[in-house]
């Protein structure tokens, strides 16, 4: 007899759930409440634009409930269209930033995409059963995707989520507090919203490593976990590795994300016990000010580019001036840039 192999775990990275809580992420990632790098990137003009863009009559807010409301591909393509171009791309095109890693211009080397011939040899093929070539991402289907407004749908992803926890599946959400794409505020929002049993009695405390350092916080509730990565753009197992490695490995071990020494199942009543809110900043000393070397490589341990040829790294390339001056003032002066890449 034939078996179905049924999953009892989830782990989520950086996904969009909510067009409303995201777009308006946004806005609260680079403005208000602002992001844990101490980093503004618009001045009060820009900042009052993108507030607009989301909230005036008639404008992102508005669009997308239309969508929500009508489902249409027309009315959903369209909302789509000016909440990217109005809302998101506002730090691509004004700040010159790479949305998958705010600490980045906008032409950011990392990750490094040697991955790709990797996992594209035979050897690797073979291994896991690979009938195709794998490639980063798909010009047909995306347009696919922008055709029907994809991108401003929730169409009901959210309790999706409930059910796979009401079904007693282990789910963990995790976020890296640099990237602006898939910001870790939205994410938390969206957990939120999910509101799984316990959730909101939950506290964030911090994840202990095998390094002894402090990569992230969790805040869990029974088998469903949302996780702040810090120091972590995008894709969250390159900037962060070991951390990204142990939350798998305590995922698949049935044990809490936090300690990795609790054995925790669905439907349990195990909660993190904790601050409310996670309340960790960074600062601004991982902020590139120079655009970094498209040969540079990234050291995991320092959080930022490692010195390309023996020359300086960014941050000791840093001026006494930038170094005193508020970072709201560095990008006072706003230029156009092209849009950058978007998943």
């Amino acid at each position: 007899m034939s078996k179905c192999l049924v999953p009892t775990r989830i782990s989520l990275i950086q996904l969009r759930f909510d067009p409303l809580i995201q777009y308006a992420a946004y806005y609260n990632f680079t403005v208000y409440p602002g992001n844990t790098y101490d980093y503004s990137p618009f001045n009060a003009s820009i900042e009052a634009q993108m507030y607009n863009a989301m909230y005036g009559k008639g404008n992102c807010y508005d669009k997308t409930v239309d969508c929500y409301t009508t489902g249409i591909n027309e009315v959903c393509s369209a909302a789509d269209t000016f909440c990217a171009d109005q809302v998101e791309s506002v730090l691509d095109n004004i700040a010159d930033r790479d949305e998958y890693d705010i600490r980045e211009f906008l032409d950011d080397p990392f990750p490094e995409t040697f991955y790709v011939a990797y996992l594209n040899t035979p050897e690797v093929q073979a291994a896991i059963g690979a009938y195709t070539n794998f490639s980063q991402s798909s010009s047909t289907t995306g347009t696919a995707f922008s055709s029907t407004g994809d991108d401003d749908r929730e169409d009901g992803t959210v309790e999706d989520m409930r059910t796979l926890i009401k079904d007693n599946l282990t789910v963990v959400m995790y976020a890296g507090d640099a990237d602006y794409n898939c910001n870790w505020l939205g994410g938390q929002a969206v957990a939120e919203k999910i509101n799984s049993a316990g959730f909101s009695d939950a506290g964030f405390v911090n994840m202990n490593t095998s390094d002894g350092v402090v990569h992230a916080q969790i805040k869990q509730a029974g088998a469903f976990t949302f996780a702040r990565i810090f120091e972590s753009g995008h894709e969250v197992p390159f900037y962060q590795p070991l951390a990204a490695l142990e939350m798998f490995e305590r995922v698949l071990a049935g044990k809490d994300v936090a300690t990795g020494k609790v054995s925790v199942k669905g439907g349990s009543n195990y909660l993190t016990v904790g601050s409310k809110s996670s309340t960790y900043r960074e600062g601004n000393s991982t902020i590139q000010f120079v655009e970094v070397s498209q040969d540079a490589t990234y050291n995991t341990t320092t959080n930022e580019p490692n010195p390309v040829n023996g020359t300086a790294s960014a941050k000791e390339k840093r001026s006494v001036k930038l170094k005193k001056a508020s970072l709201r003032s560095v990008m006072r002066s706003p230029k156009v840039f092209k849009r950058g890449k978007r998943n």
